[in-house]
């Protein structure tokens, strides 16, 4: 009996409010099992477990919110600014990330799995992944996306997108860019031309 077809892996990165999460979501309707390594993060930190304990050792009692969670946001704000402290909490981080991760790929039911993730190429995952696609858009559009979704000035949003790495470092390990200064339709169209494609050439590699 040969052995169960592994399914077609595709990483999805790009940096802060560029559209992941966007093109997640049309993916998903494409038919793929989206795994989104952030909220992973969020789950391998939740209170009582190895990950949650490291943190707390590395970064004090006092980045534990109500509830015994950590409070993403205080621990936010000790690593961000800090590359040091970011590489640090990334090292306890990352590994039990993409242990998870590996799990929820194996399990998946679909042809094709996308993992979403800011840290993809960063965390080495997009060496595992067929496809590496990038999502990008410029850096005034990014900044009008965290005001508006998430609440921030226009002072803090624009910190949060020049402390990220150039996009185009990300651009540069692509197979397949979706600029996301469009419609919607227009971003679902570059999502759709490039599923087609992909999903052709795994039909052509098929034995």
């Amino acid at each position: 009996m040969s052995e169960p077809r592994q399914p077609l892996l595709i990483g999805l990165t790009g940096n802060i409010a560029s559209g992941k999460s966007t093109v997640a979501e049309m993916l998903a309707g494409l038919g793929a099992t989206v795994i989104d390594a952030d909220r992973v993060a969020h789950q391998v930190m939740r209170a009582g477990g190895a990950v949650h304990q490291a943190v707390v050792a590395a970064f004090g009692p006092d980045v534990v919110g109500k509830g015994g969670e950590i409070d993403r946001a205080r621990l936010g704000a000790r690593v961000f600014g800090d590359p040091a402290a970011l590489a640090r909490l990334e090292a306890i981080v990352h590994p039990a990330v993409l242990a998870e991760v590996d799990r929820r790929i194996a399990a998946a039911p679909t042809a094709v799995v996308v993992v979403e993730a800011i840290k993809l190429i960063e965390a080495g995952m997009a060496q595992r992944c067929d496809a590496v696609w990038v999502t990008t858009c410029p850096a005034d559009l990014q900044v009008e996306r965290l005001v508006t979704t998430r609440g921030l000035s226009p002072q803090a949003a624009r910190l949060r997108v020049q402390a990220q790495p150039p996009q185009e470092r990300k651009i540069a390990r692509a197979d397949v860019v979706i600029h996301t200064a469009t419609t919607r339709a227009q971003t679902y169209a570059q999502v759709q031309a490039a599923w087609e494609q992909l999903v052709a050439s795994r039909r052509n590699d098929t034995p």
